[in-house]
């Protein structure tokens, strides 16, 4: 009984693929971990050797943004710029990192903070972003707004002012990719060993999605995640599914065997890559 009861609203609920096309098609370079924007119009993506780029969806224009490599922590602040680390080796062979922003409007880039050694965390917040670092941190105003972030095992989270920090599920590994609900009223992060995670924002846990991973709210209600296996040397499978935010349903958006990867969401979109790097664009209905 109580299994029937778990698994009826789940039934109830249909999703539909209502369009799929490849973005970028005439473009011969791999595209890896794209990043919309919350209108979802522009698009960031890192190349397959160095270097970052900036495709507006609206004109079909691709513009630079740097050619240096730059880690996985990409963000677009709350103010219409993108957030990202550069790394460079420095004489002494080890990995520094510096934080940076590009501006669309201008097209200029800015280097925010010093070189160092260390992790360095680029977080979104709703009025700008921050740069997070055991060095030095750093503010794009003196009100960015609400954020989340994670640092090891922990998720921290600003609201109205005030930084929160919550250990909510044990992970020896570490949490990852942690994120406001559009509404700011949830968080949503991966803990190792765990899967995704969906707390409020007194650090209460609301719901365990499963191990899936990357999670992207699509709307206050759903996620997107990738679900990607292996056997320890490289991929066998990888898949976007979309995970109700309550842990109630989940359907796939791609077959494992597209090796589909790296989901992200804005306006109504869902973008992704492949194991080789092409990009594609799916748009989708929910009925409940």
């Amino acid at each position: 009984m109580l299994l029937v009861a778990i698994l009826l609203p789940a039934m109830a609920q249909q999703v539909e693929v209502t369009s799929l096309k490849r973005l970028l098609e005439d473009r011969e370079e791999p595209a890896y971990y794209p990043v919309l924007n919350q209108t979802g119009n522009r698009l960031v993506y890192q190349t397959d050797d160095a270097g970052m780029k900036v495709y507006d969806l609206s004109t079909d224009q691709l513009s630079t943004i740097t050619m240096e490599v730059v880690g996985n922590d990409v963000c677009w602040g709350g103010d219409g710029k993108v957030y990202f680390v550069c790394m460079s080796a420095g004489d002494d062979n080890l990995i520094y990192r510096t934080g940076c922003s590009y501006d669309i409007a201008t097209e200029q880039m800015t280097r925010l903070t010093e070189p160092q050694h260390g992790a360095v965390h680029a977080v979104s917040a709703t009025r700008g972003a921050a740069l997070r670092a055991p060095g030095q941190n750093y503010n794009s105003s003196g009100d960015i707004g609400d954020a989340a972030w994670t640092e090891g095992s922990r998720v921290h989270v600003t609201v109205a002012g005030e930084e929160r920090v919550f250990s909510p599920v044990d992970s020896w590994a570490g949490y990852l990719w942690a994120s406001l609900s559009p509404d700011g009223k949830r968080v949503a992060f991966f803990a190792a060993g765990k899967g995704i995670v969906v707390i409020d924002l007194r650090g209460q846990i609301l719901a365990m999605l499963g191990n899936y991973e990357m999670p992207s709210w699509y709307n206050n209600d759903y996620l997107v995640a990738q679900n990607a296996k292996d056997d320890g040397h490289q991929f066998t499978s990888s898949q976007i599914v979309l995970l109700k935010a309550d842990g109630t349903f989940m359907s796939e958006l791609t077959k494992p065997e597209s090796m589909s990867m790296q989901p992200t969401c804005g306006g109504g979109k869902i973008v992704f890559t492949t194991i080789d790097g092409l990009l594609y664009q799916m748009q989708i209905n929910i009925y409940e």
